[in-house]
């Protein structure tokens, strides 16, 4: 995974290598567990007939964007959904989708499809939510600057949710702990500020070892830990997160690492909201990080409309 470059994927395959096969599986045992599927679904099992097949329409009732359908047709292939139901997608992951309008299909036996409704619902919607928050932060940044993610992830759903921060447009930040080096402040906070260069320098060298790693990045939060870093020599730190700068101050962030001719790029960081965003876009940084596009998202409202499959064309 670690030398993979996710962001020059095309989505489908994206989503292929984010959430793989046993990652998908993995997910809806656990949420059927949670919701008692393994134990019974006894209000249909009450009063549904067996061996009755319908077909269920996914209907959006919000404007938004579509992140998760892919992952659903995906995952009706694979146990523990295969062969109980069967996901087909009227909208491709990605694009614009209004209230009203049916973005796929679920096909299966009635009672199966009543039992999976509630967890194929939130998994969708939540999946929504995040890629339809996402795609307004980056239109609203314009096309000058990479808006990305972070690890402000649901436990245990990271990759679920930055698959559909992918949906909405915006640039994939590092997966985990394992595939990037990221000193923040409280990896610096022991270490006195005339060691600091030669600190960093060491410690990035012990981490690259001989890894593949997909970036360095040091957090600074004031402009004199920025000098320090740009004086640095030549490819150690691709990255420099800007954390809790005001727009004035990214504004000379950036002209002190133009006036050096430094390669590294900047990223904006620290409580970006949709209101502020446009301003950060304007300062020169290559990057800002939105840590809301997931954990600030909200559910897109989506319904599931059945009808029985003799009455379909």
């Amino acid at each position: 995974m670690d030398t993979i470059d996710l962001n020059k994927l095309d989505l489908s395959d994206r989503g292929l290598v984010l959430v793989p096969d046993a990652e998908l599986t993995r997910l809806l045992e656990l949420a059927l567990e949670e919701d008692g599927v393994p134990r019974g679904d006894i209000s249909s099992l009450s009063i549904v007939p067996d061996g009755r097949d319908v077909v269920a329409d996914f209907v959006t009732r919000d404007a938004g964007v579509l992140g998760g359908m892919g992952l659903l047709v995906r995952a009706s292939q694979l146990p523990p959904l295969a062969g109980r139901v069967r996901v087909e997608a009227s909208v491709a992951d990605g694009q614009p989708i209004s209230p009203g309008q049916t973005i796929g299909r679920l096909h299966g036996a009635w009672r199966d499809v009543l039992t999976l409704e509630r967890t194929l619902l939130n998994f969708l919607s939540q999946l929504c939510g995040v890629a339809t928050r996402t795609a307004r932060f980056v239109a609203i940044a314009g096309g000058g600057v990479l808006v990305t993610d972070s690890r402000k992830t649901t436990p245990g759903l990271r990759r679920f949710e930055k698959y559909a921060v992918a949906c909405g447009g915006a640039y994939l930040h590092r997966l985990g702990l394992d595939d990037a080096v990221m000193y923040k402040d409280n990896h610096l906070a022991a270490v006195p500020p005339d060691e600091l260069g030669a600190q960093l320098a060491d410690a990035i060298r012990r981490a690259r070892g001989d890894r593949s790693l997909r970036f360095t990045c040091v957090e600074v939060d004031r402009l004199d830990q920025l000098d320090v870093v740009l004086g640095l020599d030549a490819g150690l730190v691709d990255l420099v997160l800007l954390d809790n700068m005001d727009v004035e101050t990214l504004r000379e962030a950036v002209s002190r690492r133009d006036a050096g001719g430094s390669r590294i790029q900047l990223e904006a960081s620290g409580g970006v909201t949709l209101e502020t965003i446009a301003a950060i876009a304007t300062t020169g940084v290559e990057r800002i990080a939105v840590g809301s596009m997931t954990h600030g998202a909200t559910w897109l409202d989506i319904g599931l409309d059945i009808s029985p499959e003799d009455a379909r064309d």
